[in-house]
């Protein structure tokens, strides 16, 4: 019977959480010896592991947005150290390469609040099924 492909394996997501933990912890401990990361609280929402594990896309948001791109560009420029301590922290074969993107989803997730929130979407919500 063949398994249908209903997203990531249970070990892409442990590896991802793993993943996760482990820059996290480095980024709240303050390994990294950059001014920029040591002035931001910054927040690893998710970890996405390629297939192979060889790839690693995270996901980062500074506290209240502040400074996002300048934070993202002094987690670019530290991605050697923190690919070194996460392959150390976290034992798999092929050391991971690590992709920092900005969370979009929180914006996205706002964004929705405030149309839902508008005068004239919340009247078309109110109306009841039939009345046009």
């Amino acid at each position: 019977m063949a398994q249908q492909n209903e997203g990531p394996s249970v070990r892409l997501l442990r590896v991802g959480e793993q993943v996760r933990h482990v820059l996290s912890d480095i980024l709240q401990r303050g390994d990294v010896h950059d001014d920029v990361l040591t002035s931001h609280v910054v927040s690893i929402t998710e970890v996405r592991m390629s297939p192979d594990l060889r790839h690693a896309t995270v996901f980062v948001k500074s506290l209240l947005g502040q400074d996002e791109e300048a934070v993202l560009k002094a987690l670019r420029t530290n991605t050697a150290y923190l690919q070194r301590e996460v392959a150390t922290r976290v034992r798999l074969k092929y050391a991971s390469k690590l992709k920092f993107l900005a969370d979009e989803s929180f914006d996205e997730g706002s964004h929705i609040d405030r149309l839902l929130r508008d005068p004239k979407v919340a009247r078309d919500l109110e109306k009841p099924e039939g009345d046009e």
